[in-house]
């Protein structure tokens, strides 16, 4: 059996810092000043600092050192979905800004649960954050959160009334779409949306009926299904709407809508755009990647998490009235080979 001596035991417990300034042959406050974007150290002493501490393995405890400046550089951040890539992308966006501005981004998957969504949110609260960035599923969530006196931002929709939001002109890029599909003459467009609860599903939607109003068209209401937030009950709901309604063209509300509706349109071998058009919200990379190329609404998903992290920290640095602000990135059409003049017949 190895005995474990006190100088064993010594190197192998974590470097603190005092080894750090020892390494670097300065004071432990000069360490905290060089190691962190707060408080002045010149060029060549971080640099020393910065080097002794990779030598030595030294990674700064941030939740001690939040305990005693009863502050903190973490910011939590609540996702319905990492394997959707519009979720990965407003992440991405959000860590950008987070990481040049020195903060540290506490990443949680609530998989569209508002059970898991209030348990991330109550872990996050006890870890004392910042902030919280949240694409909520629930209004409890965010409430909670404020209520407790954490800054909150929702992402690309809001429940409720209450807090900051950075939302896609949804209403706008919808209409903008459907426009698109009835300049080319198609006047029978399925619509295939999942929901209508949230503000992305409820602007999609109205934007899809202004567009018909504004063309002085009478929307049938049958050519508007529902559907689940899911690519086979997507590809399902599409097969019924083709089995029950003449359409030329097929609208998708989202991008995971618009993978069942491309697989039953493919399964059916209808020609795209000949035989039908297709269309859909929120530009993904495989959208360019198919062919044809699917027409789209690309929602600057990147810039939408980059306005969510730098209006949660504008607030917590109270650089804004007390009122709530709502931030709308304006959305751009994407016109692509997927959508084509409607058929003669």
């Amino acid at each position: 059996m190895t005995r474990v001596t006190g100088d064993s035991r010594k190197q192998q417990s974590r470097p603190t810092v005092q080894d750090v300034a020892r390494e670097a042959g300065v004071s432990p406050s000069t360490v905290s000043r060089a190691l962190h974007t707060r408080g002045y150290a010149s060029p060549e002493v971080r640099e020393r600092v910065q080097a002794a501490a990779q030598r030595l393995g030294y990674v700064p405890n941030h939740m001690a050192r939040n305990l005693r400046s009863r502050t903190s550089t973490a910011i939590g951040v609540l996702i319905s979905d990492l394997r959707n890539p519009f979720y990965a992308d407003l992440a991405a966006g959000i860590e950008e800004v987070l990481r040049f501005e020195g903060h540290q981004m506490i990443l949680v998957n609530d998989n569209g649960d508002p059970e898991e969504e209030m348990h991330a949110a109550e872990t996050l609260l006890a870890m004392q954050v910042a902030g919280v960035i949240v694409t909520p599923v629930a209004a409890a969530c965010p409430k909670m959160l404020q209520d407790n006196g954490i800054h909150v931002v929702s992402a690309d929709r809001q429940l409720g009334r209450g807090g900051d939001a950075v939302l896609s002109d949804n209403k706008a890029g919808a209409r903008e779409l459907t426009e698109h599909l009835l300049g080319l003459g198609h006047e029978r467009i399925g619509l295939l949306i999942d929901e209508t609860k949230w503000s992305t599903g409820a602007g999609r939607l109205a934007g899809f009926r202004a567009a018909y109003e504004d063309a002085g068209l009478e929307l049938d209401e049958d050519l508007i299904v529902f559907t689940s937030f899911d690519a086979e009950a997507a590809k399902q709901t599409t097969r019924e709407l083709l089995d029950q309604q003449h359409v030329t063209a097929i609208l998708s509300a989202n991008n995971v809508l618009a993978q069942g509706a491309l697989a039953e349109l493919k399964r059916r071998r209808l020609r795209i755009p000949n035989k039908i058009s297709l269309a859909a919200y929120d530009d993904v990379p495989w959208m360019s990647l198919v062919q044809p190329a699917i027409t789209t609404v690309d929602q600057h998903t990147v810039d939408l998490g980059r306005s969510s992290a730098q209006l949660l920290l504008a607030r917590i640095r109270d650089e804004l009235p007390a009122r709530r602000r709502i931030v709308r990135v304006a959305p751009r059409l994407v016109v692509r080979g997927s959508t084509g003049p409607a058929p003669r017949n």
